[in-house]
């Protein structure tokens, strides 16, 4: 059979077709998308979910002056395919090549950029009334699922956008799963409407509903989209999808196949890596449920992230105390607070990129009061291939600001699994910061030792050049260093940046004419800043370099291409220290 995807090289091509093609074009779609992705690593269930209607809506509107906006943008892959951009698809996540997620800068059909979930809402509402303002009549279009419409911030923009005249159409993809399954009150709402329920609460915001329909029928889709033209209103259109649609394996375990890595596209079989080491998450997962064994005041909490935060297994063994409450950060944060409110100790597993949705709880509802909610967080630093919207390296920065607040980072797994230890027994709020990636062992230890709040640690003393590290980019630092075998260098760990071990800097200022720190995190008041703060109250009169990272927005990339890039890897940390000795 003639391949039609081949011809198509924008939603023009597209359009010239009968709409009896578009079932071909949709399979051929979901091939191209596996054949890619069984190679180059993505999310594969999201898009495959989606492959109807991304056909149907660029069929039907008239894409770019209409405006679409997919929400989170993991099932942007057929929308990227369909807009110019499948000759350059092989080139997804990789260093200079396409996003991941939907970018302003790479095409005029990715009309608002979402990496983080739940904004499309707000943001199709702003550009509905900024082209009404314009005199302009394009349509507003946004797709957003059953997971992501839970959240506080598209609920407000739900509420805003109800009491409007403005005609947008916001289209509900009802899967029930986000990474993991659904959660809450309204996916029984969802349901319930699924199965005749004949009232819908989308009404009482004041939109007109339709649903719940087949989002993998074109003949629903068409039909439902020329009578929602009609309406000159704020609409809801409610359709039901399978996420991962089309291939058995991705359909099958939903939680696998959202991201599985490198596969074997005939057989199924996903790539496993060679590495034996331990991943810092697991890490996290064994040792919160060796703590929850022994004290039973300690409950886990994460935002949608039970599987990724590794709680999977910790919720089994205590499925009251370990809470997934949806993607709701801020809810998350203030949830914990009213926990430590009252005497528990909660855990909060969270991802230093989705925490920063949450600053104003952090600061009002805990750091204010004072409350011990102890902050977990995952994917510190650079975590590769999902790019700038999911890189976590401001959390130093705008955590260090924050009164009582206690800031920490292992230099490896040992430190982890003492801080997380150590953090029960903490009556401030103590956050506890984490990479994404492996740990140099294979085992872990048990005996767990309380760590004194604020203190660092000499590892290897010199007489010219200190070295301060935070955070796991120590155990570099210390590789480099034993290879390097020079007595001019010394090493601190400075596990804590909030409090500083202030005695221990007062001894390497008296000691060391050039101190140099290194962190995984950005530059701009870091734990570099920290130590240069603290320098300058005690008149030192020495060189002070700071190593981390720019001031500026880190792209898409392996860690390995990105590290190089901003030169904290091996060779270029070295080249510096050769240089100063």
């Amino acid at each position: 059979m003639k391949s039609l995807l081949d011809h198509i090289h924008s939603p023009k091509e597209l359009r010239q077709l009968k709409r009896s093609d578009l079932t071909q074009v949709s399979a051929e779609l979901r091939e191209f998308i596996l054949e890619t992705l069984s190679v180059k690593p993505g999310h594969l269930g999201a898009g495959l979910g989606v492959v109807e209607l991304t056909v149907a809506l660029h069929y039907f509107y008239d894409t770019p002056q209409d405006l679409l906006i997919w929400d989170v943008g993991h099932q942007c892959y057929p929308h990227k395919i369909l807009t110019g951009r499948k000759d350059d698809f092989d080139s997804l996540r990789q260093l200079n090549g396409i996003a991941g997620f939907p970018a302003r800068d790479e095409s005029e059909f990715d009309t608002f950029g979402t990496g983080h979930s739940s904004t499309s809402v707000s943001a199709i509402t702003g550009m509905a009334i900024a082209d009404q303002l314009l005199g302009k009549s394009n349509k507003h279009i946004a797709i957003i699922g059953d997971a992501s419409i839970v959240s506080g911030m598209a609920l407000e923009g739900l509420n805003h956008l109800g009491s409007t005249d403005l005609d947008v159409l916001i289209i509900l993809n009802d899967n029930s799963i986000g990474i993991d399954p659904s959660v809450g009150a309204l996916k029984e709402h969802f349901f319930h409407l699924e199965n005749g329920g004949q009232h819908s609460v989308f009404e009482d915001f004041g939109f007109h509903y339709k649903g719940v329909i087949d989002g993998h029928n074109f003949e629903e889709l068409f039909s439902a989209f020329e009578e929602l033209g009609t309406i000159k209103k704020p609409k809801i259109l409610h359709i039901k999808t399978v996420k991962g649609k089309g291939y058995a394996n991705a359909e099958a375990d939903q939680v696998k196949w959202h991201s599985p890595g490198l596969f074997n596209k005939e057989t199924g079989e996903i790539s496993k890596t060679s590495q034996n080491k331990i991943s810092y998450q697991q890490v996290f997962g064994e040792t919160i449920s060796e703590l929850m064994r022994q004290n039973e005041k300690i409950i886990a909490i994460t935002p949608a992230m039970l599987t990724g935060s590794n709680l999977v297994k910790a919720r089994l063994e205590f499925p009251n105390r370990v809470l997934d409450v949806g993607i709701a950060e801020q809810h998350s944060v203030t949830l914990a607070a009213g926990m430590a409110a009252q005497g528990v100790k909660p855990y909060l597993a969270i991802y230093s990129t989705f925490l920063q949705r949450a600053y104003d709880q952090v600061i009002h509802d805990v750091a204010l009061q004072n409350l011990p909610v102890v902050f977990c967080i995952d994917r510190a630093g650079i975590v590769g291939t999902d790019g700038a919207t999911h890189h976590g390296y401001f959390d130093i920065s705008f955590l260090r600001s924050i009164p009582n607040m206690i800031v920490s980072a292992p230099m490896d797994e040992t430190d982890f699994q003492n801080l997380l230890y150590t953090a029960q027994f903490s009556e401030s709020p103590m956050s506890i910061r984490f990479p994404k990636g492996n740990t140099e062992v294979e085992s872990l230890n048990s005996n767990f030792q309380r760590i004194e709040i604020g203190k660092a640690e000499e590892i290897k003393s010199g007489t010219d050049v200190a070295i301060l590290t935070f955070g796991t980019i120590g155990t570099r630092i210390q590789k480099i260093l034993n290879e390097l075998n020079s007595d001019k260098i010394g090493h601190y760990k400075f596990i804590f940046c909030k409090p500083l071990d202030e005695g221990l800097l007062d001894e390497i200022f008296t000691k060391y004419k050039t101190i140099i720190t290194f962190e995984d995190g950005i530059l701009n008041g870091g734990f570099g800043d920290a130590v240069l703060e603290y320098a300058s109250e005690k008149a030192f009169k020495g060189k002070i370099i700071r190593k981390g990272y720019p001031d500026e927005f880190i792209p898409h990339g392996s860690v390995e291409e990105l590290e190089k890039q901003i030169g904290l890897d091996e060779e270029s940390i070295l080249e510096v220290l050769l240089k100063l000795i």
